[in-house]
């Protein structure tokens, strides 16, 4: 049994963001993070792992200094990693990352006991689009929203988010899982991980690895092949400095009614 679990490294967006010219971020000059929906899908895939002896192997779509932030997730007890990376994939939108995620997937295998996982979405795009198109591609029953998961010979028992409640859903192997934040707490890397992380087996899949599978076409990867436009992104401008009133009196209480009343706030 494998369960391969996708995760990607997104731009902290708590720091500065920057955009480039063309709409897409400009990922060199930003802090780099795990994207936090996937460590929930990384410590669900690691809690199956203790009960079944199942291999988990972690898939992610990015440039080659993304082997750090794969690193950091093998030390929590990942098996392997697989780093799909090539100039050919740069500036794909969800469309296409789908397609080339789905081809990374059909080389390594789906056999009829694996799961795959994604994170519900990602920070920096929050379309909640790839785990599912990466389903669909692969032919595989999927259940998104997961809050609990547990495991009965081939089939799962998952319970799902809704806005309004829970749908409680079974569904057999192979299927994709898309994992939300409240279905657990993510393990922290331990020292043997970390010690150990390095000796662990390490691919990159680039555009001539995966060229022979049907999903990858030059006309719907990359940006070129996205069909997804931006029409404008840019940075926000900072606020100003707020205006600050001090005191209860007549007087403070008036000068607030005249600039709200101003503003046609009241």
């Amino acid at each position: 049994m494998k369960i391969i679990v996708c995760v990607k490294q997104v731009p902290d967006t708590s720091g500065k963001v920057a955009v480039n010219p063309d709409g897409t971020l400009n990922r060199a000059s930003m802090a780099a993070i795990t994207n936090p929906d996937d460590l929930n899908a990384v410590e669900a895939a690691l809690s199956l792992k203790e009960q079944t002896g199942a291999e988990i192997i972690v898939v992610s779509m990015g440039p080659p200094p993304a082997e750090g932030m794969l690193r950091e997730v093998m030390a929590r007890g990942v098996d392997r990693a697989v780093l799909v990376s090539g100039r050919e994939f740069g500036g794909s939108d969800t469309y296409a990352t789908s397609q080339i995620l789905a081809a990374a997937i059909n080389k390594i295998g789906v056999g009829p006991e694996d799961i795959v996982m994604c994170g519900r979405q990602a920070i920096d795009g929050d379309t909640a689009q790839v785990g599912p198109q990466i389903a669909e591609k692969l032919g595989l029953p999927q259940v998104s929203y997961a809050a609990e998961i547990k495991k009965d010979g081939d089939t799962l028992t998952i319970k799902r988010m809704l806005e309004d409640g829970y749908m409680t859903i079974k569904v057999k192997t192979p299927c994709l899982i898309t994992c939300i934040k409240e279905l657990n707490t993510p393990r922290y890397m331990s020292v043997n991980g970390i010690f150990e992380c390095y000796a662990k087996p390490y691919e990159i899949f680039d555009y001539n690895t995966l060229k022979d599978d049907p999903l990858i076409d030059p006309s719907t990867i990359g940006l070129k092949g996205s069909p997804t436009n931006i029409f404008k992104s840019f940075t926000p401008p900072q606020k100003g400095v707020g205006m600050m009133l001090e005191g209860a009196d007549k007087a403070t209480c008036d000068k607030l009614a005249g600039i709200l009343a101003a503003k046609h706030m009241i």
